[in-house]
């Protein structure tokens, strides 16, 4: 017995010596990582997807809806995040598989690309869009942690819909007959309510103009304020709708009769020289082509993302 725990000691030493010195602690890390990771969420079930009440439908085909959580390519990479996300999960864990040898170094840019998280953030409810991801890769075993910080709290989520309720109450807007009026006077309201945060460019801004909560609370908005609310409510009529994004700029799009239109609420919400309030109605529910003739500027969207407006 004595021998034989002699020679396990001496086994265990030589070992830790070989995994210092020549393979780097190659061992040691991994078993590191092994038990720091223990308690992330590993959704390899399919009884685990569509179960969130607040995913989008699949739009794009820029993106798709997957139930394999091994990557084999980038476009699987980009599957995989519009998943969870859309899914509404806070914490994933996917792998790479063995022979995609290129995956983490590919997940590493994506993880820096804003404009691809951007386009996949807003082709889903804002209630499952994100702040911050925080990812952790295991080289070795091709393993990727991911953790979601998201846009609104759950609390936040409560009082929007409050708040939403209360305006639809309010304003009798289930009274009018027809979607187009529905959706007009609930436009109004928000232009009529609201005043474009200036200062929110400079972090100089005291609101939480960039959500809905600005919006609908604070009376302060930027265009991102202006579409998520818009957002929820379409969703509240139960019409298919998304937010167009472009490098600097995002409003809605809305599918009413086979059609997508556009509303544009930050550009009914002009800025005047005199701080005077003007209500516009100019970006509202036009199409693609009258939409680009009105301003190319800031309104050219990437047709291969939003490859379903027409």
């Amino acid at each position: 017995m004595k021998k034989f725990l002699l020679f396990l000691i001496s086994t265990i030493i030589i070992l830790d010596i070989i995994d210092k010195y020549v393979l780097n602690d190659t061992i040691y890390n991994y078993i590191k990582s092994l038990y720091n990771n223990y308690n992330y969420k590993i959704v390899i079930n399919k009884d685990s997807l569509n179960k969130n009440k607040y995913q989008y439908k699949n739009y794009s085909s820029y993106v798709k809806s997957t139930d394999n959580f091994i990557a084999s390519n980038k476009e699987d990479l980009y599957d995989i995040y519009y998943t969870f996300l859309n899914n509404g999960f806070d914490d994933f864990t996917y792998y790479c598989d063995k022979n995609y040898t290129n995956c983490i170094e590919d997940i590493k840019i994506l993880s820096n690309d804003a404009v691809q998280f951007s386009y996949i953030n807003h082709l889903i409810h804002p209630y499952n869009t994100f702040k911050t991801i925080n990812s952790k890769y295991n080289s070795l075993t091709k393993r990727i942690d991911i953790n979601i910080n998201r846009k609104y709290t759950e609390e936040e989520k409560k009082e929007i819909d409050n708040k939403l309720n209360e305006i639809v109450n309010n304003l009798n807007i289930n009274s009018y007959s027809s979607l187009e009026e529905k959706i007009k006077v609930f436009h109004d309201y928000i232009v009529n309510t609201n005043k474009y945060d200036k200062l929110k460019e400079s972090g100089n801004s005291t609101y939480n103009s960039d959500t809905a909560i600005g919006t609908l609370f604070e009376g302060y908005s930027v265009c991102s304020g202006y579409s998520d609310t818009m957002a929820l409510f379409l969703n509240k009529l139960n019409l298919d709708n998304v937010i167009v994004i472009t490098d600097n700029h995002a409003w809605n799009a809305v599918k009413i009769n086979d059609k997508w239109l556009h509303i544009d609420i930050t550009w009914d919400d002009p800025i005047t020289s005199n701080n005077s309030d003007i209500l516009s109605h100019e970006y509202f529910l036009i199409s693609t082509d009258q939409l680009l003739k009105k301003d190319m500027s800031q309104h050219n969207f990437n047709k291969d993302i939003y490859n379903f407006i027409n």
